[in-house]
Parts: C-alpha cells; sequence; structure tokens
C-alpha cells in the first residue's frame, strides 16, 4: 500500500503543478468555440499533435486546435462538447482525433484528479461523441486469461482515475489510467476491456502459464497484494503490432495483440531503464529505437532519466540522469516517411534538450523570446515538443510548457531560425490598456505577466507600488516598445533587493506617454 501511495502522490504533485499556473483565460458560457483567437486557451499546454499541418492541443483549459499554422486558434473550452473540463492527451487514429477529459474536485479537503472520459471526432473537430469515464461495476472481479481466472479489484470510482495516453491498433483503441490500469475497447468505447499486466514480482506473463495474482494496483478486497505495474502511464503501439505500455512498475512488452506480456524494469535487466516510473514511450522511425522517460519509483538505486533501446528492450541507455522528461519529439533528415536520420528533442521539468548523436552530446533550448513582440516564455518546464515539415523545406518545432506555447521555424541549423511566443491572458486589450495575470499569483511558483497595447510607439517604464504606494521594484524603465501590439512584461515578485514580497495588495504603473496606465495586484502565498 505504501509505494502506491507515493504513486498516487506523484499523480498529484505533477497535475497540481500544472494547474497552479495561470487559468485566467474565460471565455463568456455563449461563446462558441468557432470564435478565432489569437492564442491558445491556457498556458499550461499537456500534449501537441500534429496531423496534417493542424496543430492540437491538450491544455489545462481544454482543446485548442489551429489550421493556419498557428495564426489563429480555435478553442474548445466552454463549447458544449468540452464544458470547462481540462484535456490530459490528445491522439489521432487514421483522422479521428481523440481527447481525454479530466478535472480537480475537492474530496474530503484534498484536490484530486477526476476523469471525465473521451471525446472523439471524424470531421476534424465540427461534432464530437463523447465516452465516459471507463469504471467496473461492483461485481466485476473476476478475468478470464488462459487458464486462469484472475482476480480483479473493480475500479468503481473516476476520483484518480483518468486516462494518462492513447493509442491505436486496427479496430482497437488502447488508454493508459492510473487506477484503471491498461484498458482497450473494440466498439469505439462503447465497452472496454481490462487487460492482464504482469504483477511486480513476475517479469513475464502468458495464457498457459499458472498464475495466482490479483489485477489491482492498491490493495483491495483481495488481500494486501498491490502492484505499480497495475498503475497506467504510457503506452505505445507500432505498425507490427508491437505495443510497448509503461506503468508505474515498469515497462511492458507484447507482440501478439496483448494477451502475452514481458517486462522490463530497474533490476530484472544488466543493461536497464533508469527507474520504473514510464511517463511517456516513443518511437523513433529513422532507427526504429524507443525512448522513453524513465522516473525513479521507489527503488534506491533508481535515478530520473532518458532510456533508450535499440533492440526492442533488451538492453537500454540512459541519458540526461536527473532530468525528469516527459515527452520527445524528431525532427527527420530525408524522406519523412523513411528518414536516413533524426534529431532527438526531450522536454523535461529543467529544460528543453536535443541530440542528433543519438544521445552522445545533448544541447540546451536557448532563452525563448519571440523575434516579434519580444515577449519571452519565461520557464525551464517544458511538457511536451512536437515537429513538423514545412512545404518549404524548413521544420517547425512547437513546444508546450506550464507558461504558454512556442514555435520555432528553424531554418538556420540548431535552435536557429523564427521565434514565435503564444500567451494566454484572458483578454484582448484596446489601445492604451493593460492587464496584470494571473492576479492573484504567488511568487513561489508563478509570475506575474502584465501585458500592454500601446497606441504610438513609445519609451516605457514600468513600476511597481505597494499599497502605501511605495516604490517596490522597477521592471523597466525607457525602454523603447512598438505599438499596436501585445507587449507583456514580467514580475516575479521580488523588490529591489531581490527579497520575496510580502502577501497584499500592490499596483503597477506603466509610463509611455502623457497618459500612465495603473493595475492592481494582489500577492497571496
Amino acid at each position: 500500500m505504501k509505494k502506491c501511495l507515493l504513486i498516487f502522490l506523484l499523480f498529484n504533485v505533477l497535475n497540481l503543478t500544472a494547474q497552479s499556473l495561470p487559468h485566467s483565460y474565460f471565455l463568456s458560457p455563449e461563446r462558441s468555440y468557432k470564435i478565432e483567437d489569437l492564442t491558445p486557451a491556457s498556458n499550461t499546454i499537456e500534449k501537441i499533435l500534429i496531423v496534417d499541418n493542424t496543430i492540437w492541443l491538450a491544455t489545462s483549459n481544454g482543446l485548442s486546435k489551429s489550421v493556419d499554422n498557428g495564426n489563429t486558434w480555435i478553442n474548445y473550452y466552454n463549447s458544449k462538447d468540452f464544458g470547462t473540463e481540462s484535456v490530459s492527451t490528445v491522439a489521432n487514429d487514421n483522422g479521428t482525433i481523440w481527447a481525454a477529459t479530466w478535472h480537480f474536485e475537492v474530496i474530503n479537503g484534498q484536490n484530486l484528479p477526476v476523469g471525465t472520459g473521451l471525446r472523439y471526432s471524424t470531421d476534424q473537430g465540427e461534432t464530437w461523441t463523447k465516452i465516459d469515464q471507463p469504471v467496473d461495476s461492483p461485481g466485476d472481479s473476476i478475468i478470464t486469461y488462459g487458464i486462469n481466472k484472475i482476480r480483479a479489484l473493480p475500479i468503481t470510482t473516476t476520483v484518480q482515475n483518468f486516462i494518462r495516453d492513447i493509442a491505436f491498433t486496427p479496430n482497437t483503441v488502447w488508454i493508459t489510467t492510473n487506477a484503471g490500469g491498461l484498458r482497450k475497447s473494440t466498439d469505439t468505447g462503447k465497452t472496454w476491456q481490462r487487460i492482464i499486466l504482469p504483477p511486480d514480482y513476475l517479469d513475464s506473463i502468458k495464457p498457459t502459464d499458472t498464475l495466482h495474482f490479483s489485477l489491482q494496483p492498491v490493495a483491495g478486497s483481495f488481500g494486501n497484494e498491490a502492484n505499480l505495474n497495475h498503475i497506467g502511464f504510457s503506452i505505445l503501439t507500432l505498425s507490427d503490432g508491437t505495443i510497448y505500455v509503461g506503468t508505474a512498475g515498469g515497462i511492458n512488452k507484447s507482440t501478439d495483440g496483448g494477451i502475452s506480456w514481458i517486462k522490463f524494469n530497474h533490476t530484472n535487466q544488466k543493461q536497464p531503464i533508469s527507474g520504473n516510473h514510464i511517463l511517456a514511450i516513443k518511437f523513433n522511425k529513422a532507427d526504429s529505437s524507443i525512448w522513453a522517460a524513465t522516473w525513479k519509483a521507489e527503488g534506491e538505486s533508481e535515478y530520473w532519466a532518458v532510456s533508450r533501446t535499440i533492440d526492442g528492450g533488451s538492453s537500454w541507455n540512459t541519458f540526461l540522469p536527473g532530468s525528469y522528461a516527459l515527452d520527445f519529439g524528431f525532427k527527420y533528415y530525408g524522406d519523412i516517411n523513411k528518414p536516413i536520420n533524426a534529431d532527438v528533442l526531450v522536454a523535461t521539468e529543467d529544460g528543453l534538450f536535443r541530440t542528433n548523436n543519438n544521445g552522445l552530446t545533448w544541447i540546451a533550448a536557448p532563452q525563448i523570446v519571440d523575434d516579434v513582440t519580444k515577449i519571452s516564455l519565461n520557464t525551464n518546464h517544458f511538457r511536451t515538443v512536437k515537429t513538423n515539415r514545412r512545404g518549404d523545406g524548413s521544420t517547425d518545432i512547437w513546444i508546450g510548457s506550464l507558461n504558454g506555447l512556442a514555435k520555432l521555424n528553424e531554418t538556420n541549423g540548431i535552435w536557429s531560425g523564427t521565434w514565435k511566443v503564444y500567451i494566454a491572458s484572458g483578454e484582448s486589450l484596446q489601445q492604451n490598456s493593460s492587464i496584470a495575470f494571473p492576479n492573484p499569483f504567488s511568487p513561489d511558483d508563478e509570475k506575474l505577466n502584465i501585458k500592454y497595447t500601446l497606441s504610438q510607439d513609445a519609451d516605457v517604464t514600468i513600476r511597481i507600488f505597494d499599497y502605501g504606494m511605495n516604490l517596490v521594484r522597477t521592471i523597466i524603465q525607457n525602454v523603447p516598445k512598438r505599438a499596436n501590439i501585445d507587449n507583456i512584461e514580467i514580475w516575479d515578485g521580488r523588490d529591489e533587493k531581490g527579497r520575496i514580497v510580502a502577501n497584499g495588495v500592490y499596483f503597477y504603473r506603466i509610463d509611455a506617454g502623457n497618459k500612465p496606465l495603473f493595475g492592481k495586484i494582489i500577492v497571496m502565498m
């Protein structure tokens, strides 16, 4: 029970971190997702999916998409199909788009994640079909597996039971859920089948084995047995039918459609993965390698890193030790369908990195600054990265973080090209107006964005004052700024001596020409 509680706490830490970032982009209830916006609806970008030049985003404020390379966005937040749900992941099955939804609820004084199911669209997001979060009936306690009758703890609640990842094989959709484990549907989500994975003490299972274990992620009515390997996180399906499933207990591989499984973990191989908590598994089609975000789960010798195999999992190499990896992207060279080489990009909580020599050396991304607006992404916490080959031969690298979205049109070498940053603020500004967000904000884990628009080019000074109008901090002084665009400056909640300010009400003043702009800020830690 202790080790499962540890992993459940990890779920909450990861998601509460994302949820704590600015969520001040509110749409009125009557607003339709058909309205085009200049930015996605959220600054917390969990996953990026690119299908035929359409960019799809899974965010804390629902689903967003762009069909014009990011010039405008359609946000489904507050639409009839998505409501105010967050989206944890988005996936494509031959043109059908799937999105998994969830939200937080306060239950017994705790802020807990709650799964609310799936939506899928066969017409590029014009209409959606809703599927409820898969749960079990109280009597669903026996699963036939070959010669065995496996006891299965029924997962009857949606609390701490939401979908982490989605993948597909012909006529089948697969999902990984934390409490619900691995499941599949062969009737477009109408019914779901629980999939048996090895328990923690076995490295493989097949239907002809004689087995004595229960399918349960936590201790339950069948005893104190709890299996980290029954807590689902990530899934990868390949064109040859091979399936890889990442759990809190390792990486599971099946070559017979999810019937038999072999498990790779930190202790059962000579060259193992770095840790058993598998946040992502991705495939590099240039060399058929598998890349995994392998976190420490419970073992003393485990560690956070990136793990890679070129032999289907028989052995692994590890890179970037100590990095909390979350996602991978690949920039392919040559024929996009049969590439001759690839740069591997990895989004981590400690930065964005890439390698062009299979992990021998890594190059960190520079500070991400919009080349036009000069707005900075202002974070090292990256959650997702994907690439898109353009018709002119250049490559767009799309990067999602806890602080916003960025795009690099890479034309001149590694990390070189044109940068664009998307920051959602919640309002479109008129000339000579401003807004601060998030507000209230906590300097412990957030930074304040002061967004403003000028009617004419001007030298701008921005100062922060306390409630008694005493100067706290000068943000910028006499800096030239352009008119008719959104300008954003950052305050980290510190005074001129670098000290975090106390809780309370503060004011900002923007001097740009004859008439200053004022706004109120609430600091709350």
